[in-house]
């Protein structure tokens, strides 16, 4: 598949348990691999919502009167499902990672590999790009999501070196970028630790964890009772909101207990951390790092 190789196709579909006349989202549709795989499995009665706010998914939507493509952002989840008459469903499913469209299109900005205008927008309508962020964040705005979603040590000092650069001229392509920060980098890591610095930059222009967020917190109210969530992340930030909110409902904290020690939580996970074979790896690179959990609604 051009557009993007799905990755744990089989495994995340499985986990959402289908049932032939059922009513499923896919959240993030890209390619749309996950969804054809889905239809697959569904009845003539079976019905099939997808969201992707990228308008270049658009072009992969699917022939079939028992699906539908909603062009907007998974945050809007419960809104949009409103609007077409749906107020449950039997299972989600989301893969939050990066389409390989998107990284291989370099006007787009994803990569590391490309000279391109610093862009990043998944949709591509929204106003803060990452050109903004490079060039008008401050320097404790920069070092808080390089430290926050990047994990980086010297993050003081890469904020520190764009701050400066930019006095003079505005940093807009990501060989200015990529030249400006190289002399910060280890030896022998320069292209980890960019592509950490783009998946921070990255993160904060699409706001990715407050869209998790919103998005998990709309779920408990949507899936009903034994429905399925089959959620697939990327990087630990992502993994560890998902594991935590099947675990307890939430994301920082314990859930409260009732008089008897008992705690009411809103799903139940289904088997353990699932992960890529050798051999779905080594056929795509970019599953390397996918982990997909699958809960139960109580």
């Amino acid at each position: 598949m051009e557009y993007h190789n799905p990755v744990l196709l089989k495994e995340s579909v499985d986990g959402l348990d289908i049932k032939p006349d059922g009513v499923y989202v896919d959240v993030t549709f890209g390619g749309g691999g996950h969804s054809r795989e889905i239809l697959k499995r569904l009845g003539s009665k079976g019905r099939l919502y997808a969201f992707d706010q990228d308008k270049d998914a658009l072009e992969n939507k699917i022939d079939d009167e028992r699906f539908t493509l909603i062009n907007e952002n998974f945050r809007f989840l419960k809104r949009f499902l409103r609007f077409y008459g749906v107020k449950k469903v039997d299972g989600i499913l989301g893969d939050f990672g990066v389409s390989s469209h998107q990284f291989n299109e370099a006007e787009r900005g994803f990569s590391t590999r490309f000279d391109a205008k610093l862009d990043m927008r998944m949709n591509q309508g929204d106003k803060l790009s990452a050109y903004e962020v490079i060039n008008e964040y401050d320097e404790e705005q920069l070092k808080r999501l390089f430290y926050e979603y990047a994990d980086l040590k010297n993050a003081p000092k890469l904020a520190r070196t764009i701050v400066s650069e930019r006095k003079n001229n505005p940093i807009e392509t990501s060989e200015q970028l990529n030249e400006l920060l190289k002399p910060l980098l280890f030896k022998g890591k320069e292209n980890k630790i960019l592509a950490q610095i783009y998946q921070a930059i990255r993160i904060e222009v699409n706001q990715e964890i407050e869209v998790l967020k919103e998005f998990l917190l709309q779920t408990e109210e949507i899936i009903k009772p034994d429905g399925r969530l089959s959620l697939i992340s990327y990087h630990s930030l992502e993994d560890r909101l998902v594991k935590r909110y099947i675990r307890s409902g939430l994301f920082e904290g314990e859930p409260e207990k009732d008089m008897y020690g008992n705690i009411s939580v809103p799903f139940k996970k289904v088997n353990g951390l699932i992960v890529p074979s050798k051999e779905e790896i080594k056929q795509n690179n970019r599953a390397r790092s996918a982990k997909l959990r699958v809960a139960r609604k109580l």
